[in-house]
């Protein structure tokens, strides 16, 4: 769903706290909003004045988002261009308010052959917003587009339990027939290599339908050429905002609110400010403001809280020194009293993280996995590890896109170990690129969930060769681990294997558990359905304006 504060760019599977903070700070959105609903026609004016404070007779909603880096399902791996994505590209399945899997283009599936095989029954009559057909067949196209040898999808560890899909992304088989996916008529056939939660997985905004036609564009498509099966379809594009406007051949009907404008940016003015004024109905707004807004005799009725199922964290890259030593990793671990760092940089705004997995993920374990902080234990593993007192540590930097904890971690280490943390800050959108392809040797990171399972914090993040695993850690007993809970039919017996595995993470300490969020956002008066369900996604298809 795959990084977060201060403008770092939020990961698909970065706490919405940190995508509404980033938004407020003109940092980078990753999943922060992903809504389906229609848009205002005509040209796009941001100077035209305030909106109608009352949304009675209203048929349009203005919403402030990130800025998306793609449009192409395939092709993103930020929070922003998903919660985008989502809404104009329809997926099999889907998540509602309350994490139920509903479903969407799906009528009904099959789970058969003990969890190996998965039968998708599409709804009759699914047609794209051009009212061309939709058909299995656009399924198997658009999922196979995430496994493309040439141009991979940043996400595409989550596919990566289908039959074949390992081989087919590496190259090894070039013949798309050896991936276990197999389309008849309306039915969508999958066979996958161990049994696992896939029709979870595919509710995520990487596997939407897309049409044929999206290869062919630069983009995809502009107001005269564009073809969805969303919600919404992309009515206009400029520097500043998005147009939406209502698929009147949505499988579950045309949606209420025909116009949405996408705003993303409001050249450089206060989220609260710009809302206040007028032009904005949603608008997701720092902690801090909100902190204030909560006593606002005006705005503190319209405030609402976002829930995040979502994760900061710390990684290593474990394939090269000094943190292919296990010692090296848990001496930085148990060096940093994460807890006061986390209540000294964002108080009462996040909570302590005590695991890879977020609060409200159902299936997560109450067990504490975080690192206990113990100065002189670090010390001792430090000089174990060859360094005492940090004398011959090799220079490193923590790179990231900007993140709250950063710089107090880094003092820390100075102070604790003896060893000179440089902290390095890359734009957004160049700090992906970097972790996929040459990831640090100590990097921060924030992690949306892209389906809501503990597989999605722990296999997907951490797994051995999975696409999004940048701390390069490999591990038999967790993999084991994980792919037991993720067969498992009984809930406790996956909640079991689970705690195995977060009891790996903990002893070979690939990566740290920071803090979990709560993000803000303002709404206006009468605006229905303005709720997220933690995914980082608003679903415009489901906004209303009440008509009192």
């Amino acid at each position: 769903m795959a990084p977060s504060r201060s403008w770092r760019p939020l990961s698909r599977g970065e706490p919405l706290n940190e995508i509404l903070a980033a938004l407020g700070r003109r940092l980078p959105v990753l999943l922060a909003l992903a809504v389906g609903s229609a848009l205002v026609l005509g040209a796009l004016d941001l100077s035209r004045g305030p909106a109608p404070a009352a949304g009675a007779g209203r048929n349009d909603v203005s919403i402030l988002a990130g800025e998306p880096a793609t449009l192409d399902p395939a092709r993103e791996g930020d929070s922003a261009s998903a919660a985008v994505s989502a809404q104009l590209f329809e997926t099999l399945t889907t998540y509602d308010p309350e994490l139920v899997l509903r479903p969407a283009l799906a009528a009904s599936w099959e789970v058969l052959d003990g969890g190996r095989r998965v039968v998708f029954h599409l709804r009759s009559g699914l047609t794209f917003s051009d009212g061309t057909a939709l058909t299995g067949a656009d399924v198997v196209r658009s999922w196979l587009r995430i496994l493309d040898p040439g141009s991979p999808s940043p996400l595409a560890s989550l596919a990566l339990d289908v039959e074949g899909a390992r081989a087919y992304l590496s190259g090894q088989s070039r013949d798309p027939a050896t991936v276990g996916l197999r389309a008849s008529g309306n039915e969508v056939e999958v066979r996958l290599a161990r049994p696992t939660d896939f029709v979870a997985v595919v509710a995520s905004p990487t596997f939407g339908i897309v049409p044929p036609s999206i290869d062919s564009e630069a983009s995809p498509g502009g107001a005269a050429t564009f073809v969805g099966s969303g919600a919404y379809r992309l009515e206009q594009a400029t520097s500043s905002a998005l147009v939406l406007t209502a698929n009147d051949r949505y499988w579950a009907g045309p949606p209420a609110i025909r116009t949405v404008r996408l705003v993303f940016d409001i050249g450089g003015r206060s989220p609260v400010e710009v809302f206040a004024g007028g032009e904005l109905d949603y608008a997701p707004i720092s902690p801090y403001d909100a902190s204030w807004i909560a006593w606002d005799r005006d705005l503190g009725p319209r405030l609402r809280s976002v829930p995040a199922l979502a994760v900061d964290f710390f990684g290593f890259d474990t394939s090269r020194p000094p943190f292919d030593d296990v010692r090296v990793r848990r001496a930085f671990a148990t060096a940093v009293d994460w807890r006061r760092i986390v209540a000294l940089a964002a108080g009462d705004q996040a909570t302590p993280a005590t695991s890879m997995v977020p609060l409200g993920i159902p299936g997560r374990s109450e067990r504490d996995f975080g690192p206990t902080h113990d100065p002189a234990s670090a010390r001792a593993l430090l000089a174990q590890a060859g360094y005492p007192g940090g004398t011959g540590f090799p220079p490193v930097t923590l790179v990231s896109a900007g993140y709250d904890y950063d710089d107090a971690v880094a003092s820390t280490l100075r102070t604790v170990l003896g060893i000179d943390v440089r902290v390095e800050r890359m734009p957004a959108d160049q700090y992906f690129a970097r972790l996929s392809a040459d990831p640090p040797a100590f990097w921060s990171l924030a992690w949306v969930a892209d389906y809501p399972s503990p597989n999605d914090f722990l296999g997907i993040l951490l797994g051995t060769d999975r696409s999004s695993n940048y701390t390069r850690w490999r591990s038999a007993e967790f993999d084991a681990a994980i792919a037991e809970a993720t067969a498992a039919g009984d809930p406790a017996a996956a909640q079991a294997a689970y705690e195995r595995a977060e009891a790996l993470v903990q002893r070979d300490v690939p990566a740290i558990p920071v803090s979990y969020s709560t993000g803000w956002a303002l709404a206006r008066d009468g605006l229905l359905g303005a709720s997220q369900n933690g995914l980082g996604i608003l679903r415009l298809a489901g906004l209303a304006w009440s008509d009192r």
